[in-house]
């Protein structure tokens, strides 16, 4: 039996596997360059979708980048001069132009999740599990967004835009029954309130039960479409639904938000995103139990688990 085509073919994939190594040795630190700027061009992207003028910004760039590329193909000398001569005075505009949005993103740099600390996230957790439970006491119904990785500029654009940080008298004052923006829905952008009174989309779900109202149905349709985060609490109830991917988790007490958001928001318990407590309170289908129980029951639970109402 010949085997050498066998030792042939063994001998050049150790050859091609060494070459690869010493490849690799050699242009580790070129790879390392071209990983560093994806990830900058990349956080780059996503902060321009969320600013104002974006479109501008970008179509400036490449037209200065194509005409920058032809005049150096072309030898055109004199709009390389030119070019050579605005583009200073160019980058000087955008600054002054995009001072705000500059201003923004490094303010947020400091806050953004990668940076956040654990015990940041637990404090606006707190916060929040704070402002639900005090809005259901005063029978305030709300809808508050928790903004995700997607933006949701398109939804503030339907409210009135607020630059605050986050508050539990603010939230309170906001969905004052007797205030002009109760009705909508409030969005929450690296602990600051960005946007009130805004319009959620409607969950179009038929498997829904009919007594379900149209609060709850916007906080279902806002996550089903976005990133999001929302607690929703009912003005004729109280209760307090965590919505997150188009499910729900019904009439919580105030330990089970806190461990929810918890699950959803602190990076190293994001995975656990399925708990006992999502399966055991997902939606029900349509001519099932309604999305709210009885309220005597769910009092009675609530001060058997934290003592008071």
């Amino acid at each position: 039996m010949n085997l050498q085509p066998l030792t042939d073919a063994l001998h050049f994939l150790l050859q091609s596997f060494l070459k690869l190594i010493l490849f690799f040795q050699d242009n580790w630190t070129s790879g390392l360059e071209i990983l560093i700027l994806a990830i900058l061009l990349y956080y780059s992207y996503l902060y321009l979708k969320r600013i104002q003028g974006a479109q501008i910004l970008i179509w400036v760039t490449l037209t200065f980048v194509v005409l920058t590329f032809i005049s150096q193909e072309l030898n055109l000398v004199v709009l390389s001069w030119l070019l050579k001569s605005i583009s200073a005075f160019l980058v000087i505009a955008l600054v002054i132009i995009f001072q705000p949005e500059l201003r923004r993103a490094f303010n947020e740099l400091g806050i953004h999740r990668l940076f956040t600390s654990a015990l940041q996230h637990r404090e606006t957790i707190e916060e929040l599990t704070s402002i639900a439970f005090d809005l259901s006491n005063k029978g305030f119904g709300a809808l508050i967004a928790l903004e995700g990785d997607m933006d949701l500029n398109a939804i503030v654009e339907t409210g009135v835009k607020l630059d605050a940080l986050l508050s539990k008298e603010l939230i309170v004052t906001l969905f004052h029954p007797k205030t002009l923006l109760h009705d909508g829905g409030v969005i929450i952008s690296n602990d600051r309130i960005v946007g009130a009174g805004c319009i959620f989309p409607i969950s179009q779900r038929d498997d829904l039960d009919r007594t379900i109202g149209l609060r709850h149905r916007a906080g279902l349709g806002l996550s089903e479409e976005f990133d999001t985060i929302v607690l929703v609490i009912s003005e004729e109830t109280g209760y307090v639904s965590l919505c997150y991917r188009g499910s729900i988790d019904r009439h919580l007490n105030e330990q089970q938000l806190r461990e929810r958001l918890s699950q959803l928001i602190i990076p190293e318990n994001a995975a656990a995103t399925s708990s006992p407590l999502e399966r055991k309170t997902m939606l029900p289908i349509a001519g099932g139990s309604p999305l709210v129980p009885d309220l005597t029951k769910h009092r009675a639970n609530t001060k058997d688990i934290n003592g008071n109402i």
